[in-house]
């Protein structure tokens, strides 16, 4: 089923009425004109769209936390946010032509949450738009032990200017639950603890798919005591958290 994600009705409520007001006073001057706000129009519905994702039934794997092109594969010699493991970190780059809601790569339990005021530059530049630019930072660990397994990095880009996470501390998450979105243009990352013995499968330049695509198969197993979903039931939190504006 074809849907839109509800953290974008005031955007596209917003920008209709602004659009065909455009297209009223670009008519008045010459009808055919009014036609050049259609693709506008087109974009911004299309930009807030959620499609429905197959999730993978694998164990022992962590899915895409968003659609984009693979930036970049880092390896870390010690990640603080993890216990200070080694760790390897896949990035995510995300165009404004991109579907922008964030994704859980794994079950888990949310164990922190961190908003960093920061810079705007365009996240093609990895290492400077990881380091500098506004971000959230979410560790995700085990439901059962509360070991830290990874940390997902929502960074804003040279036009995003919101983030969104809709859950809070101490919810459990399944793999491909919604957790949010970043508006217009972005970077997602996804950063794996070693001690999960992660074999990456994807490669820089590789599209993928927020929930739907594997980018890593695990040699240890996530424990975890996560609820599975009735069919049909929706288990993205009511409730939102977001970036000042």
């Amino acid at each position: 089923m074809f849907r839109f994600t509800r953290h974008g009705f005031k955007e596209m409520l917003v920008g209709t009425v602004v659009l065909a007001l455009m297209a009223f006073a670009l008519g008045w001057a010459w009808w055919p004109l009014a036609i050049l706000v259609l693709p506008v129009l087109i974009w911004l519905f299309a930009f807030f769209r959620d499609p429905e994702r197959p999730i993978p039934a694998e164990e022992r794997i962590m899915v895409s936390p968003a659609d984009g092109t693979v930036s970049d594969i880092t390896e870390i010699e010690s990640e603080p946010l993890l216990g200070g493991v080694p760790a390897v970190r896949v990035g995510i780059f995300l165009s404004v032509f991109n579907v922008h809601v964030n994704r859980s790569p794994c079950d888990g339990k949310v164990l922190s949450i961190t908003y960093k005021k920061g810079k705007f530059i365009n996240a093609l530049q990895h290492a400077k738009a990881s380091d500098e630019n506004e971000s959230n930072t979410v560790v995700l660990g085990e439901t059962t032990t509360g070991k830290p397994v990874a940390v997902v990095k929502q960074i804003v880009g040279l036009i995003a200017r919101r983030i969104i996470f809709t859950a809070s501390q101490g919810d459990s998450l399944r793999m491909g639950d919604r957790i949010g979105m970043i508006k217009f243009g972005s970077r997602t990352e996804l950063v794996i603890a070693k001690w999960l013995e992660p074999k990456v499968t994807v490669q820089v330049g590789q599209v993928v798919r927020g929930g739907a695509d594997i980018v890593a198969k695990l040699g240890q197993p996530i424990h975890t005591t996560v609820k599975q979903p009735a069919d049909g039931e929706e288990f993205e939190p009511i409730g939102t958290r977001v970036s000042p504006t």
